[in-house]
């Protein structure tokens, strides 16, 4: 059974009492038990729903994966990771970072003395090395947010095996429909469901999927005793909308590709990040890993900080907005926005400069999105 047939049909099967050809939503927080701990396999929707189990069983075909645990958002799939450690462990993760990753480390788990590191995972040599010092895991961006970095995952997987380190990663940008980390090694991987797999705006969601039984029950537990669940009616939507997720991520990838060929092109531009392009520095491993290339577009013009703010709040059909992945283009201002808790060194050591800009390129007709862009650039002189 290939994506689309999945992603519409595996646990979707309609209702059995009425026939109904979608699931409904069940919006209960308890379920009456026959007798004291004899239940229908639920028992309160903190641990479970049938809702939770429905997606689950969609996400987790569609990651190669035997299992999935949904959260109530991608930072409480990272804290449900996160709760498998213990004072004094230490994790690694990719210097260009979700700024939401770096500080939930940095800001919150510092003070139980979980001891945080950013190396360059692109820096095989590096990775090595530090691999060494044996991380209790390691977080991979591939692609990064928002340099779009490509990590060699298969490579790195396989050094974290030697060394017996757990390797988890963030495949939010990619979607599980154009890049697998299982299949490439990966012990973990987790996604913002808000993103892609959402694809609409209007819901938030976290998912982490393993094939390994005993992470299966420690991220069950996780959501279950900190509370890290989604409603069941965010469940239900992210349902919905994986069922269009490969027609949607075909034409993200596409008017993507052709932004980053128009925008390479321009002569108020400076650079383009887009792995898609030749000219990325790990284009070939993208080539290697991934069947396509998303819908996310990094570009730093040939303008001040003033002129890149003029021209991406004058914007029309891309809003000016944190996120990323739904059906409508959305321009972000990482250094102010999303990065903004990453310190201002540290975004510069990577490169994320003020003059950085990020593109959610949409599922719009691509001619209004580059007459957007065009219009917008025009105005700034």
């Amino acid at each position: 059974m290939k994506f689309s047939t999945k992603a519409i049909h595996l646990g979707q099967l309609p209702d059995e009492t009425t026939g109904a050809i979608i699931p409904p939503v069940y919006l209960t927080s308890t379920y009456v038990q026959e007798s004291p701990g004899n239940t229908k396999g639920y028992d309160y929707t903190r641990a479970g729903n049938p809702n939770f189990t429905n997606l689950e069983t969609t996400l987790a075909s569609l990651e190669h994966a035997k299992h999935a645990t949904i959260f109530s958002s991608g930072l409480g799939a990272i804290t449900g990771i996160i709760s498998t450690v213990k004072a004094g462990d230490k994790v690694m993760a990719s210097n260009d970072l979700y700024g939401g990753t770096y500080r939930i480390f940095t800001r919150v788990f510092s003070q139980y003395n979980v001891l945080f590191e950013t190396i360059n995972m692109q820096d095989l040599e590096e990775v090595k090395a530090k691999l060494s010092e044996k991380p209790k895991f390691i977080i991979i961006e591939s692609p990064t947010n928002p340099l779009l970095g490509i990590a060699d995952i298969a490579a790195i997987t396989a050094m974290a095996k030697e060394n017996g380190v757990m390797t988890v990663v963030d495949n939010t940008f990619a979607s599980s429909y154009f890049q697998n980390p299982l299949l490439l090694g990966a012990d973990v991987v987790m996604h913002s469901t808000t993103k892609y797999i959402g694809g609409h705006s209007d819901t938030i969601g976290g998912v982490l999927m393993t094939n390994d039984d005993a992470l299966k029950e420690k991220f069950d537990f996780a959501r279950m005793a900190i509370g890290l669940n989604p409603s069941p009616f965010d469940a239900w939507l992210t349902t919905r909308s994986i069922k269009t997720l490969g027609i949607r991520m075909e034409r993200h990838a596409a008017n993507a590709m052709k932004v980053a060929e128009f925008l390479e092109a321009h002569p108020k531009v400076k650079k383009v990040y887009y792995p898609g392009l030749p000219s990325h520095k790990n284009h070939e491993v993208a080539k290697k890993q991934m069947r396509g290339y998303s819908g996310i577009v990094s570009v730093e013009f040939n303008f001040d900080l003033e002129k890149t703010k003029a021209l991406i709040s004058n914007l029309k059909i891309f809003s000016l907005a944190e996120s990323l992945g739904g059906v409508e283009s959305l321009v972000d201002h990482p250094a102010t926005m999303t990065h903004a808790s990453i310190p201002k060194a540290e975004r510069e050591k990577i490169g994320l400069s003020d003059g950085l800009v990020r593109f959610s390129v949409g599922i719009e007709d691509i001619e209004d999105i580059i007459q957007d862009i065009t219009t917008g650039l025009d105005k700034v002189k």
